[in-house]
């Protein structure tokens, strides 16, 4: 599983169809090769469920105010569903 921090949607989406389906951009190492690995990102709430709220409130919380957790969802979302 990769767990993605990309501080936007844009960036986020394209890292998860990276290593879901290769690189889009057919200029990296990646390039034609799907890994289909499970992708997901540490703000999405079923991975926030996972840490331990100490943890979370030090490193991640101050974060989760800055990012459009909810767009970046959506995004891979669409890359979930693409794969299947």
């Amino acid at each position: 599983m990769v767990v993605l921090g990309a501080p936007d949607a844009d960036s986020a989406e394209l890292y998860a169809e990276t290593v879901v389906n290769g690189d889009p951009s057919w200029a990296g190492p990646l390039a034609g090769v799907a890994l289909g690995l499970p992708v997901c990102h540490i703000m999405e709430p079923e991975v926030k469920a996972l840490i331990d709220p100490a943890v979370y409130k030090q490193h991640l919380e101050l974060m989760e105010v800055a990012l459009d957790v909810e767009r970046i969802a959506e995004g891979l979302g669409r890359v979930r569903q693409a794969k299947n």
